[in-house]
Formats: structure tokens, C-alpha cells, sequence
């Protein structure tokens, strides 16, 4: 049984930092991209950022350029994403998720086949 489990997420300021870190099991790790999504309330579910299965590859929505850095620890199955400069337009449900076309280039959540449930970024402003 694959599972992701997101955690990390929590209150703070704007301008301010979080680390998500998504643990992965029941799958072969590192044969999948991985990728985080979020969700805000009234809005649609937007891809953030992907990585590639080497971790060589990544990709970000254009919003968060600069400021997310997405990883990944092939060894402990795990990705992160460290989130720097977070406004209250970053408030949402961060989601991980596997692909398991290896790529990292991907952004469309139908490509994505596994998903965690979520944890949720609330930034005050």
C-alpha cells in the first residue's frame, strides 16, 4: 500500500520560512518524480513545484520562483519543499505527489497517480 504523509506545515508571519517534508512508502522511490500542489479555499487545486527521480531536474510555477526550493533524499524516501518569503497568497493545503514518469517537468495533477493528504500553510499577514 503506497502512502505519502506530509508534514511541516503550520502558522506563520508573512515573510517568513517553512520546510514540508512528504514521507514516502509502498512504492519504489526513486523511480518516481515527485511533486508538490496546493489548494486554496475558492480556488483550484495549482501545481508548485516537481522533481525529477535523480533529483538532477526541477520545476516551479512561476510564483514561486526564487523563493521555494523543492528536494529530495533518495535514501529516506523523502521530498521537501522549503518555502522562503511566504505571503498570505501562499495560505493553502500543500499536497505531495508521485509520478511515476520520472520526469520532474509535469504539472498537471492527472499525472501525478499517488497522493498524500495534505498539510495544511497558513500565512497571517
Amino acid at each position: 500500500q503506497v502512502q505519502l504523509v506530509e508534514s511541516g506545515g503550520g502558522l506563520v508571519q508573512a515573510g517568513g520560512s517553512l520546510r514540508l517534508s512528504c514521507a514516502a512508502s509502498g512504492l519504489v522511490f526513486g523511480s518516481y518524480a515527485m511533486g508538490w500542489f496546493r489548494h486554496a479555499p475558492g480556488k483550484e487545486r495549482e501545481f508548485v513545484a516537481a522533481i525529477s527521480w535523480s533529483g538532477r531536474s526541477t520545476y516551479y510555477a512561476d510564483f514561486v520562483k526564487g523563493r521555494f526550493t523543492i528536494s529530495r533524499d533518495n535514501a529516506k524516501s523523502t521530498v521537501h519543499l522549503q518555502m522562503n518569503s511566504l505571503n498570505y497568497e501562499d495560505t493553502a493545503v500543500y499536497f505531495c505527489a508521485a509520478d511515476p514518469s520520472g520526469l520532474g517537468s509535469r504539472r498537471r495533477s492527472n499525472e501525478y497517480v499517488y497522493w498524500g493528504r495534505g498539510t495544511q500553510v497558513t500565512v497571517s499577514s
